[in-house]
């Protein structure tokens, strides 16, 4: 099973997770999720080096991240990249969740999937705070559109 971060999203936030607690049950154990996740962070749209600078960079996370958002209140879109490979299929699941969406949708939507798909556990400290840096830095540009 493959979805494309590019293929049409679902209609809401709510789905897109749903969406993903789906996918993710079809794995039998974190080996394989693991792989999943590389396998989405491969997928992810090229990222211009031109836009991997400090105003771009996502504090807080171990590995290299770049975060832009583009739109406005209506539809923001986001595009990120990482220079880890399991850090970049986290990006790939959040964009699934909260990109192209409106900004209300964005900040009134929970993250609830990392935990439907047992990834709260999973994931290392360093990690885990990495990734709410990411979500902290999307509910910021929701909060500014």
């Amino acid at each position: 099973m493959t979805v494309s971060p590019e293929a049409a999203p679902e209609p809401t936030a709510e789905a897109a997770q749903q969406a993903i607690a789906e996918e993710f049950a079809f794995f039998g154990d974190w080996t394989e999720r693991y792989q999943y996740l590389i396998d989405l962070g491969r997928k992810l749209p090229p990222f211009p080096d031109a836009l991997k600078t400090e105003e771009h960079r996502v504090q807080g996370c171990q590995s290299q991240v770049w975060l832009i958002a583009e739109g406005d209140a209506e539809q923001l879109r986001f595009r990120a990249i990482s220079d880890s490979a399991i850090v970049s299929g986290l990006i790939a699941l959040l964009l699934r969740v909260y990109s192209a969406r409106p900004a209300a949708e964005i900040l009134a939507t929970e993250p609830r999937f990392i935990e439907s798909i047992g990834l709260a556990k999973h994931l290392s400290p360093t990690r885990s705070n990495g990734l709410a840096a990411m979500l902290a830095m999307i509910k910021r540009h929701a909060a500014a559109a």
